[in-house]
């Protein structure tokens, strides 16, 4: 018996629950998990798993084994990921998600320069702002916008996102522009942004003089996708705040115009996010 296969096999069907995804992420067939579970459990002389037809539960001994098996199988990957990088540039799959507006206007463009100098690397890139399960999808990281909120995830934060608050002359227009937060929240119209995991909307937060205001305005459409975002925006459906990165040439050209300047707007930081209990390989 491989025991380190084994092992793998093992932690995969505990974290995703059963063995039919622990099959899809290990990319190996169901009947070979099960023998590696069956085989571990005879080495050991001990019941691991009780099985129903639909889940898998950990017995007070296998939690011990996950518990062990999870360090060991991080303490060698981490040699195996040390060794590799004195001898050769990282390769492998790296499976990642972040919203379409990143991967469209940030990570997209910058891959040919990436491919130059890392070949051997093959990127399953997700787009969209939804849920992720990273054991059960085998999710290696995440680019997030914010910080998650979810204290099982480890949180790296690698740049942040200047926003800026504006408008299309065909809103300003039809609405004019509004002079103060008050006449924002009362006389006009936002593009609101909701988040996809919890449905809450996100209030406008401006900052002067040391004070923060939040805004929460009335709105024609509210949205979960950046870039339908900005085409709400572009189309004079509301106020927006958008980071700047999107929109360099629309204010360039006029399609969009600042309104606001006087109130400043907190960067948003921008996070690697991944699961505390994933090694992180050269990768």
């Amino acid at each position: 018996m491989d025991q380190l296969s084994a092992m793998r096999a093992f932690i995969r069907v505990v974290e995703t629950g059963n063995f039919t995804r622990a099959s899809d992420a290990l990319r190996m067939p169901k009947a070979t998990v099960t023998n590696l579970i069956q085989g571990l459990e005879a080495h050991l002389h001990t019941q691991l798993l009780n099985r129903t037809t639909r889940r898998v539960v950990v017995t007070t001994d296998g939690a011990l084994v996950v518990e062990r098996a999870t360090r060991i199988i991080a303490e060698v990957d981490e040699l195996d990921g040390s060794l590799s990088n004195a001898t050769g540039s990282p390769s492998g799959r790296l499976r990642v998600e972040m919203a379409g507006a990143f991967a469209d206007w940030i990570v997209i463009p910058a891959l040919c320069d990436f491919y130059r100098k890392y070949p051997d690397i093959r990127i399953d890139l997700g787009v969209g702002d939804r849920t992720v399960d990273y054991l059960a999808e085998n999710v290696d990281c995440a680019l997030r916008g914010g910080s998650s909120g979810d204290q099982s995830l480890i949180a790296r934060r690698v740049s942040e996102m200047g926003m800026i608050t504006c408008a299309a002359p065909l809103y300003i227009e039809k609405f004019g522009v509004p002079e103060t937060l008050s006449a924002l929240e009362t006389d006009h119209y936002c593009v609101n942004y909701f988040q996809a995991q919890t449905n809450r909307t996100l209030p406008f937060e401006f900052r002067k003089d040391g004070a923060t205001v939040a805004v929460t305005g009335r709105y024609m459409i509210s949205v979960n996708d950046a870039r339908s975002y900005l085409t709400a925006a572009q189309a004079g459906l509301g106020i927006a705040r958008l980071p700047y990165f999107l929109i360099p040439d629309d204010l360039r050209t006029g399609k969009l115009i600042q309104i606001l300047p006087e109130w400043d707007i907190e960067p948003v930081p921008l996070y690697i996010v991944y699961p505390s209990n994933r090694h992180l390989s050269n990768k």
